[in-house]
């Protein structure tokens, strides 16, 4: 790339620089991070806020992310069946697939990765999990931290933690991605390096790497100097 003379090095310094991680596994968010679900998501919950006469703006500012039980807790009004209208909630979910699609360049991505080297960490359930990920046409990593999974969800690391670990890996042996700042923090509490997708993420984004999508995602697999397993993401 040629830069123009009389910009010099402050036009050099607006050249997008690559990031480059070499990790041993990678944990991946759904909703967001690998399913592009909005409009079924928004759906719900536009109908759960007008059935309560409920601020849906705040809602969907905060469910991002959350398990839908604690959304519902937060937001239901007094006296409200919690488990039954997040059973409810979560039957609709489950139902409505149309616009479900996979984020570019997600199939690949995934299919480039050792399969072995890879959780999904979601707050959703396992029978939501499954639904969306096949709507999206990806295929369910055999490691699959869910809702039911974890006794606290998301911002708490617990199912980061779980997934690494379930994977025989330390916190500092992966990378996350996410979207949503309750999946960001969840990451970074869990000392795990993450990369946001997208361009939300609010604070917890701060000052960490971020794609729009995978489509410029390059994936070699190597061994390194212990004869161990290496995955080098360039981005």
């Amino acid at each position: 790339m040629t830069l123009p003379a009389e910009t010099g090095t402050e036009a050099r310094s607006q050249v997008r620089k690559k990031n480059i991680l070499t990790v041993r596994a990678v944990l991946f968010d759904m909703d967001g991070t690998l399913v592009d679900s909005t409009a079924v998501v928004e759906q719900v919950w536009a109908e759960f806020a007008a059935r309560y006469g409920l601020d849906y703006a705040e809602i969907l500012r905060t469910a991002h992310g959350v398990q839908a039980r604690d959304t519902v807790r937060r937001f239901a009004p007094a006296g409200a069946d919690t488990d039954a209208l997040t059973e409810e909630l979560g039957g609709m979910e489950r139902t409505r697939t149309e616009g479900v699609v996979a984020l570019p360049g997600a199939e690949a991505f995934l299919r480039a990765l050792p399969a072995d080297a890879v959780a999904l960490v979601t707050s959703a359930d396992r029978a939501l999990a499954d639904v969306r990920m096949r709507a999206a046409r990806l295929e369910m990593p055999a490691t699959a931290v869910t809702a039911e999974s974890v006794s606290r969800g998301k911002p708490d690391p617990e199912g980061y933690l779980k997934a690494a670990a379930l994977l025989g890996f330390g916190p500092e042996d992966v990378v996350v991605f996410e979207d949503a700042p309750a999946g960001i923090a969840a990451a970074r509490a869990a000392g795990m390096r993450t990369v946001v997708v997208g361009d939300g993420g609010g604070s917890p984004a701060e000052g960490l790497p971020r794609i729009a999508d995978y489509t410029a995602m390059a994936v070699a697999v190597t061994q390194d100097d212990d004869g161990q397993r290496a995955i080098t993401l360039e981005f």
